[in-house]
C-alpha cells in the first residue's frame, strides 16, 4: 500500500528492523533500550549495544545515537521519553526522523514502529510529520540544497493495521499535506508577489484542479454593491485593489454546514497608525488565516469529506496611502452597525466583520474564523497556542479535541462579556480598539458584534502561523496552522 507525496513513497510493510534502507531509524521508549534492538540482525545489534552503553543513550526525548554500519547506511537510535504512546512524541519522532534523513542524505528511509503500528493513528502521524518536516522555502536564493532527498519512507511493524485502514490514513495524510505546504508557501511569499490578486488567482487555480471546488472572486465594484465597507475602508491606503474569495464545497451526503472566515491582510504597515520599522518585518504572514481558509476548503473537498463548507476570505494591504482611512474615521456596516476606527493597526476585524455578517446570513450551522489578530495571543500564550474563544461551548470543545489530534493546540480563553463596555464609542455603535487590557477577549467580543444567530468560535492564530524559528516540524517562517486541525474537526462532524 502506497501514498506518494511529490518525490516520497509511503509504505507500510509487516516486517523485521533489518529493511534495507539508507537509514534506519530505531524508536526506543526511556528504559527500553534492550528490547528496541531485538529486532535486528545479531551482527547490527552487538556494536549498538556496545554504543548505547558508552554514550550513555537512555531513550529520552532528543536522545540520537547515529551508527553507521558499513557502506552509506546509517542506524538511529531516538528516544521516545517516557510516554511513547502519546501522539505528540511519536510526531516528534517522525520529524526527527526526516532531519537526520537529510543529515545524512538518505534516499531510502525506513522507521520500525514494533507493536505500535498495529494503530493506524500512530502510522499516520508519523508519516504526516515525516512529510512536513520536509518542507524548505528557498526559491529565493541563489544557492540551494542540493543533497540528496528522501524518495522512498518504509514504515515497519508487527503488527500492522487491516489494508484498507492503513491506505485510508495515508491517503488522508498524502492529500492534506500538499495543502499545508501551500498555505505556508502563500504566508513565505514576499507581499510583493502575494498580493491579494495572487492570493485569488491560487485559489481560483485551486478551483479548476479539484471537483465540487467552486471559487468566486469578487472585485470592487462587487463589494461596492454587497457593502463591503470594512475592506473596502482599509483597502483606501493601497494602490493594490482588494478582493473578497468566497470558496463552497458540498460533500455528498453533508452531515453539517460550516462556515470559515480568514483573514488575509497581505501586508499590514498599521496604515496610519503605522507600525515600528521592526514590527513590520513579518507582517507578510497577516495573511495567514486566509490562506488556511483556502487550504482547509480545498482539503476538505479532495477529500471528498461528508460536510458543506463556504469559505470567506477578505484580502487586502493595509498601508497608508493618501486616501488611507484616518483614526477618528467612521464604517458603517451591511448589518446596520457603526464603528469609530480609533486604531487604522486593529484592521483586521474590520475586514473580518464584513465576512461574518455575510456568512451570518447563509445560515450556516457553525462559523469558525481565523486571524492573526492580536499581538496579546502571543504574549499569553506564545508560539505554539493559537487561542480560541466563542459563544457555543460545545463548538469550542469539539474544535480544543480537534487541535489536540492533529498536534495544532488550542487555549480557551473567556469571552468577558463585562469588557465590552471597552468597545463603547461616544458617536458610533462600537469602537475597533479598547483600552489596551485583555486585547485578545477584545478582539474577539468586537467580532462577536457581526456574528448573528448562529454558533461560532474565534480562532487567534497570530502565535503559531509563524515562527520566527525553527520547529521540528517546519522551519522558520509559515507553518501552515489550522489546515489539519480543521480536517480533523470537519471528519469529526
Amino acid at each position: 500500500m502506497a501514498a506518494p507525496q511529490g518525490p516520497i513513497t509511503v509504505h507500510l510493510r509487516r516486517g523485521a528492523a533489518s529493511a534495507a534502507a539508507d537509514l534506519l531509524v530505531l524508536p526506543v521508549p526511556e528504559g527500553q533500550q534492550t528490547p528496541a534492538l531485538a529486532g535486528i540482525d545479531r551482527g547490527l545489534a552487538r556494536p549498538l549495544r556496545q554504543r548505547v552503553a558508552a554514550a550513555d543513550f537512555r531513550g529520552r526525548t532528543e536522545d540520537v545515537l547515529v551508527h553507521h554500519a558499513g557502506g552509506t547506511r546509517a542506524v538511529a537510535l531516538m528516544g521516545l521519553g517516557r510516554h511513547p504512546t502519546d501522539g505528540d512524541g511519536w510526531r516528534r519522532l517522525g520529524a526527527r526522523a526526516r532531519r537526520e534523513a537529510d543529515r545524512q542524505g538518505a534516499r531510502r528511509v525506513a522507521i520500525h514502529l514494533g507493536a505500535a503500528a498495529a494503530d493506524t493513528a500512530v502510522v499516520a502521524t508519523v508519516a504526516e510529520a515525516f512529510l512536513l518536516a520536509g518542507y524548505r522555502f528557498d526559491r529565493y536564493k541563489s544557492e540551494r540544497n542540493e543533497r540528496r532527498r528522501v524518495e522512498r519512507l518504509l514504515l515497519l511493524g508487527d503488527p500492522v493495521p487491516a489494508a484498507a485502514a492503513a491506505r485510508a490514513a495515508l491517503a488522508t495524510v498524502d492529500t492534506v499535506v500538499p495543502h499545508v505546504m501551500r498555505v505556508r508557501d502563500l504566508v513565505n511569499e514576499p507581499a510583493s508577489v502575494a498580493t491579494p490578486r495572487y492570493l485569488a488567482a491560487q485559489a481560483e487555480e485551486l478551483g479548476r484542479a479539484i471537483p465540487g471546488l467552486d471559487v468566486e472572486v469578487w472585485g470592487v465594484k462587487r463589494m461596492q454593491r454587497e457593502n463591503l465597507a470594512g475592506l473596502l475602508a482599509v483597502a483606501r491606503g493601497s494602490r493594490e485593489e482588494p478582493r473578497f474569495l468566497k470558496l463552497h464545497y458540498a460533500g455528498a451526503g453533508a452531515r453539517a454546514r460550516v462556515a470559515l472566515v480568514g483573514k488575509a491582510i497581505t501586508f499590514d504597515s498599521g496604515g496610519l497608525s503605522l507600525k515600528p520599522a521592526k514590527a513590520m518585518e513579518t507582517m507578510k504572514y497577516d495573511m495567514a488565516g486566509g490562506a488556511t481558509v483556502i487550504g482547509a476548503v480545498a482539503a476538505a473537498a479532495q477529500l471528498a469529506l461528508p460536510v458543506e463548507v463556504t469559505g470567506y476570505v477578505p484580502a487586502t494591504e493595509n498601508l497608508p496611502g493618501g486616501s488611507a482611512q484616518k483614526p477618528g474615521d467612521v464604517i458603517r456596516y451591511a448589518n446596520g452597525k457603526t464603528v469609530e476606527v480609533l486604531n487604522t493597526d486593529a484592521e483586521g476585524r474590520l475586514v473580518l466583520a464584513d465576512a461574518l455578517a455575510l456568512a451570518s446570513r447563509a445560515r450556516p450551522d457553525a462559523i469558525i474564523d481565523l486571524a492573526t489578530l492580536t499581538g496579546a495571543v502571543r504574549v499569553a500564550l506564545g508560539g505554539l497556542y493559537a487561542g480560541v474563544l466563542g459563544n457555543d461551548q460545545g463548538l469550542v470543545d469539539a474544535l480544543l479535541v480537534a487541535g489536540r489530534a492533529a498536534g495544532e493546540p488550542l487555549w480557551q480563553l473567556p469571552l468577558v462579556a463585562e469588557y465590552r463596555d471597552d468597545l463603547k464609542s461616544p458617536i458610533a455603535d462600537l469602537r475597533n480598539v479598547g483600552g489596551g487590557d485583555a486585547g485578545t477577549i477584545i478582539g474577539a467580543l468586537f467580532l462577536a458584534e457581526f456574528v448573528d444567530g448562529v454558533r461560532w468560535a474565534h480562532l487567534d492564530i497570530a502565535g503559531p502561523a509563524f515562527s520566527d524559528r525553527d520547529l521540528a516540524h517546519a522551519p522558520r517562517g509559515g507553518t501552515g496552522f489550522g489546515v489539519r486541525l480543521l480536517v480533523r474537526y470537519f471528519q469529526g462532524l
